[in-house]
């Protein structure tokens, strides 16, 4: 049986890479065996167009194209979080496709707009539930400058869950958490590498592009943050550090790159990343990804 949401989001909110066939486009039944290989070791929520599914490089119709088919290959395994931003009408064009296809909750990125007010991203949240018809949304938080009050505000829009918190600052997290309602779910938004420190200050659950290839690992890793066990956790995440570490190098523009590496290595090809992002990884960074994929007995 699905998790409900409540559960899922205190789990893995698994980042799905978009898959690109030969001519460039979008070829979403490249993530079957990705999603299949997911579920099946636990994950508890596949996220579409998220960050690592190269939101900001596909168009609004294809980004409604990866929401459709994912929950259609989901099919009701699990709850489906499906990403949602740019432009006003982009975003509610994309909520109204989303949850027409099924998704089971919106996350809203932070508007990468210059010219951003916080009181205008209330109003960007609420003409994406209204065109949602009401989903849940969990906000995805980037830039934390905005300050603890305007969180709050965010936070108290209708209809709103959760925070995926991604600023690596978590003394603002803490102050965050403490300024809003104990009913909202704030989530660590930096995958494995900062959970520990995010689950000390009270966030559950973690997104992860490691889900893409090493779904067990992940798990595991929840798993030992859930009992408490951070010397364990630790231990599991010190492991995976040649793979974030190539992710986060050129100012994190081999951030999906490396993700997508690892696919081509262990046989789940899903194509390369769209410019701006960096591809292939250089020589050196492909020997470290090839390194941390055979020391794991990943190929």
């Amino acid at each position: 049986m699905a998790l409900t949401l409540d559960q899922a989001l205190t789990g893995i909110s698994g980042i799905l890479v978009t898959p690109y066939d030969e001519a460039g486009d979008i070829d979403p039944y490249r993530l079957a065996p990705i999603i299949d290989r997911a579920l099946g070791a636990g994950m508890h929520m596949p996220v579409v167009n998220g960050n690592t599914g190269e939101f900001y490089a596909l168009t609004t119709d294809e980004a409604c194209a990866m929401a459709q088919e994912v929950v259609d290959m989901v099919d009701g395994r699990a709850p489906v979080l499906a990403g949602i931003g740019r432009g006003i009408r982009d975003a509610v064009k994309l909520a109204k496709v989303s949850a027409e296809a099924g998704a089971t909750a919106l996350m809203v990125h932070q508007p990468p707009d210059p010219f951003v007010a916080p009181r205008g991203v209330v109003d960007y949240l609420n003409a994406i539930a209204d065109a949602s018809g009401g989903l849940p949304m969990m906000v995805y938080l980037r830039n934390d400058t905005i300050g603890t009050g305007a969180i709050a505000d965010l936070c108290a829009v209708e209809g709103v869950k959760g925070v995926k918190w991604a600023t690596p600052n978590p003394m603002k997290l803490a102050a965050a958490k403490a300024a809003c309602d104990p009913s909202i779910v704030w989530v660590g938004g930096l995958a494995e590498v900062w959970a520990p420190t995010f689950y000390a200050i009270g966030a559950r659950g973690f997104t992860s592009g490691l889900i893409n290839i090493w779904p067990e690992r992940s798990m595991a890793i929840h798993a030992a943050l859930e009992a408490g066990d951070y010397p364990k956790a630790n231990t599991l995440i010190a492991d995976m550090e040649p793979f974030e570490d190539v992710r986060a190098q050129e100012m994190n523009g081999t951030n999906v790159t490396g993700v997508k590496a690892a696919l081509q290595a262990i046989g789940k090809d899903c194509g390369p990343t769209r410019a701006p992002s960096a591809w292939p990884l250089t020589a050196a960074q492909q020997a470290t990804m090839e390194g941390f994929l055979k020391t794991n007995k990943l190929i």
